[in-house]
This record gives C-alpha cells, sequence and structure tokens, in this order.
C-alpha cells in the first residue's frame, strides 16, 4: 500500500510543477503583453523589471494554481485509467476513493499552503508591483506632453504639442529656461519623442521649424536718489535660425525612476491579510458609528424645541435668571402670525428644509461609500478562503475526468482542463463582479464557483467510482425516487 502511494504522488508532483510552470509563463506573458507600453522603450534597468516580474509572478499564483491542479490531475488518474493501471488497482479492491486518498491529502495540504501563501506573501507583492508599475508609468515621456497644455514636469523646460499621441506630435514648441541669460524657443512642426536607450537624455527629431536665442533683460539699476537709470539700452541681442530637420536634446537626470514609498499603495484591499482587512472593517464600522451619531446629534440640536431645552437647562445650571426672557412661555400658532411673520416663517421653514435634505443626502452617500468599502474589505476576505477550497473541489473534478476519458499526457486532458478553467474563470468573474456591484452579499460571489463546482464534483466522482455514466436516465430516476422517499419520510404522520 505504501509503494502504491509512493507510485501515485510521484506520479501527480511531476505533471504539478510542469502544468504550474506553463501557467505561470503564461499569465506572465499576457500581463507583459497588457504593460508592454510602459516596458519599452522608457530606458528602465533590466533589474528593475525583473523584479516586477518576480512580484507579479507571486499574485498571478492564485490563478494559476487551480489550472494546475485541475491538468495534473486529469493527466495522473487519466495515465492510470490508459494503461489499465487503474483497472488493476480496482480488481483487486481498491475503491476509487482508496486509490485517490493519498492523493486527496497532498491537495489538501497544497489548498493549506496556498492560503498561507494567499494571506502573507501575496498581499506583499501585490503591494510591491503596484507600486513600481505605477513609478515606471510616471516616467512615460508621452504622458507629460499633453496637447495644447504647457508641460513643466522637465526642469527648466516648457514644453507644448498641438496634437499627437505616443512619440509623435504636430506643433511642437519648446522654451528653454536652463541658461538665465539667454530666452531660447525651439519651435518644429512635427516630430518624434524618444529616449536614449540609457534612459539619461531626451531627443525631439523636428522636421521644419526654426530656432530664436535671445539675451534676457537686465535688471533695472537705480541712482542714490532713487531715480532709474535712463541709459540702459532697451534692445537685446537675438538671433533667429531656420532648419529642415533637427534633433534637440534635453537632460533627463531629474526624470529617472524615482521609487514611491509602499505606504502609499497600503490601504488597498488585496494587499492585506484576512487580520488586517478584519481591523480595518471593525475600524470602519466604529468610525461610520461615530459619525452617524454625531450626525443625529446635530439634527436634533438644530431643531427649536431641542434648542430651547438647552438653553434653559444651561441657564440653570448657571444660575442666570434670563430665562423668562429669552424662552417664548407659550405656543404660538402660526394662524397667530400677521402675513409678514407667516411669509418670514415659511422661507426660513424651507431654508431649513432644504439645509437638513443637503445633509442628508450628504450623510447617505456618505453611508454608501463606507458600505462599499467595507464590501471590497469582505471580498477580498472571503476570496482567500475561497481559492483554498476551489483548489479541493478541482481536483475531485479533475481526477474522475480522467478515470472516466482513460487519456493522460498533454492531449485530451489539456483540452478538457481548458475548457473547465475557461468555465472556472467565468464563474469566479461573473461572482466578484455580482460581489463588487452589490447584487449578492461578498460570501455569495465569492463562494459562487465552488457552489456551481460542488455537485459537478459530486457527479463526476460517483459516476467513476461505480464506472456508470455520468449523464444516464436511470441514475437520475434513482436520484429523484430517492428525494422523493427522503420527503415522505419527512412529512408528519397522522
Amino acid at each position: 500500500m505504501k509503494r502504491l502511494y509512493v507510485f501515485s504522488i510521484r506520479s501527480f508532483v511531476g505533471p504539478f510543477f510542469v502544468t504550474l510552470v506553463i501557467s505561470m509563463f503564461i499569465l506572465i506573458m499576457q500581463f507583459l503583453w497588457k504593460y508592454i507600453d510602459d516596458l519599452m522603450g522608457k530606458g528602465i534597468d533590466t533589474l528593475v523589471v525583473l523584479e516586477l516580474l518576480f512580484y507579479v509572478s507571486a499574485s498571478l499564483i492564485p490563478l494559476a494554481l487551480p489550472l494546475a491542479i485541475l491538468l495534473s490531475s486529469i493527466m495522473t488518474i487519466g495515465n492510470l485509467a490508459e494503461n489499465n493501471e487503474l483497472t488493476a488497482l480496482k480488481s483487486s479492491g481498491l475503491s476509487l476513493y482508496k486509490i485517490l486518498k493519498p492523493l486527496t491529502f497532498v491537495v489538501i495540504g497544497i489548498a493549506f499552503g496556498t492560503f498561507y501563501f494567499a494571506n502573507y506573501v501575496i498581499p506583499v507583492a501585490n503591494l510591491k508591483w503596484h507600486s513600481l508599475i505605477y513609478d515606471i508609468q510616471n516616467t512615460k515621456i508621452s504622458a507629460i506632453l499633453t496637447p495644447g497644455v504647457y508641460s513643466k514636469e522637465l526642469d527648466g523646460y516648457a514644453i507644448k504639442v498641438d496634437s499627437g499621441t505616443d512619440d509623435h506630435f504636430k506643433g511642437i514648441l519648446i522654451h528653454d529656461h536652463t541658461d538665465p541669460k539667454v530666452i531660447k524657443t525651439i519651435r518644429g512642426d512635427e516630430g518624434r519623442v524618444y529616449k536614449s536607450e540609457n534612459g539619461k537624455y531626451l531627443f525631439f527629431e523636428l522636421e521644419h521649424g526654426f530656432v530664436t536665442e535671445e539675451l534676457s533683460p537686465d535688471a533695472p539699476s537705480f541712482s542714490p536718489n532713487g531715480k532709474k537709470h535712463l541709459a540702459q539700452s532697451s534692445t537685446r541681442p537675438s538671433r533667429r535660425s531656420t532648419f529642415e530637420k533637427a534633433t534637440y536634446k534635453i537632460d533627463l537626470s531629474g526624470f529617472s525612476l524615482k521609487r514611491s514609498e509602499d505606504e502609499t499603495f497600503a490601504d488597498k484591499h488585496e494587499m492585506l491579510n484576512v487580520f488586517q482587512i478584519s481591523a480595518a472593517i471593525d475600524s470602519i464600522i466604529d468610525n461610520g458609528n461615530k459619525i452617524s451619531e454625531n450626525f443625529l446629534l446635530s439634527l436634533k440640536n438644530d431643531h427649536p424645541y431641542f434648542q430651547s431645552i438647552n438653553y434653559k437647562n444651561d441657564s440653570l445650571n448657571k444660575n442666570i435668571d434670563n430665562t423668562k426672557e429669552q424662552i417664548i412661555p407659550e405656543l404660538i400658532t402660526f394662524k397667530e402670525l400677521s402675513p409678514q411673520d407667516q411669509l418670514k416663517a415659511i422661507n426660513a421653514t424651507q431654508v431649513k428644509l432644504r439645509r437638513v435634505n443637503q445633509n442628508l443626502d450628504g450623510q447617505k452617500a456618505y453611508m454608501l461609500s463606507i458600505n462599499f468599502d467595507i464590501n471590497g474589505y469582505l471580498i477580498e476576505f472571503h476570496r482567500k478562503f475561497a481559492l483554498t477550497f476551489t483548489i479541493i473541489v478541482l481536483f475531485f473534478i479533475g481526477a474522475p475526468l480522467g478515470a472516466i476519458v482513460r487519456k493522460g499526457g498533454f492531449g485530451a486532458p489539456v483540452v478538457i482542463a481548458a475548457l473547465l478553467f475557461m468555465v472556472y474563470f467565468v464563474l469566479i468573474s461573473v461572482g466578484d463582479s455580482l460581489a463588487a456591484s452589490a447584487v449578492v452579499s461578498p460570501l455569495v460571489g465569492m463562494w459562487f464557483a465552488s457552489m456551481v463546482l460542488i455537485p459537478i464534483a459530486y457527479a463526476l466522482m460517483r459516476a467513476a467510482a461505480n464506472d456508470s455514466p455520468v449523464f444516464s436516465k436511470d441514475s437520475w430516476v434513482r436520484f429523484f425516487k430517492r428525494f422523493k422517499r427522503k420527503n415522505a419520510n419527512s412529512l408528519p404522520h397522522k
């Protein structure tokens, strides 16, 4: 029996690591394809890119691991079935549940390790790669050139373009203020902007333009009696030259990649573990309750009745004998007021009601934002647990499928695993979207994929263990008969 356990585990570990590496490679390539414009042609050091990919790889494991578990389980049991080893084991008296027992413990161990990884490692990895990609994006040259607006991101320069995107622009105007004694202006009808290979210089390849250089005006001088000297010349030497093609170079030593503090992104939901999420939710709820209490107290104190009571109590506490003069002893009805006073009372009431409605709308928007924030934390809280459980469920889908299809290798199992993973990915995406939009609770949204896949896993395991068709008519008839029998037994007898 021990040899069987060792053999099944060795058969599972190899395909698992191979499929995990392949899945990670595909997901990393997808990430690079998404951010290729931010990484290419910006002179970013290779070590920075490798650091980014390292952190991204850690954050992509929750998406690659379910696919690896699904594919490796199909391949392992499919190989056993294809070589008639599974039939021989069953003929010796072992059930499918007994054969899968060692792999089940291995997958449960992987699931718990995944939870630990998702709870402690992935939040840090998300924090690191988000801050790093933010810094890289902020060094993008096209981000500092907005058509129709002067950009002063580069020290000593004011640059404006009329139109264009990426690295091609039209109507390029550069004011060079690096030399305080010279006013230098460069104008080009169109041109291309790019960085040097080492990322230290920015080049403007301009076409059909001119360069104007003019000495800056001298500071005025005054005589001892305070009068301005008139001997100064009002003219300043200048020169203008035209060009068909020219290249203008700007030093980017002050525009290199600057690393942001990680604490800037530390308040994101996916960058916290379950204990930090729980503490954050409690803090948000406490702050929300305090703000709601203060808001209700302010509404109460704004009412004239409570104002009069508070004034009377304060006067009595301070031994001030002026309550008869300040507080009206009798109630005055609206009909007893003069027409002018009635109009004033109506206007004052309308103004107060509008103010109250505005305050209520603001408080409602604030409470909605609090609930939305709590909802985001709860989504991430349940995501970590749902991922752990889904790995186990996908194993119990892949293992019986391998026994049913009786195919190993990278042929049919890859196709089946890809289709099932697409279903799984759609389910988690739908659940995530429904939970994020508050259509369903975070609990239902994050566990939606597991709730759909558990019946499928049960049906496949039952069919593979009994060597029966998955969707046979007789099995469904027996199921409904058993269901009706249980319901009949549960009814009270007269």
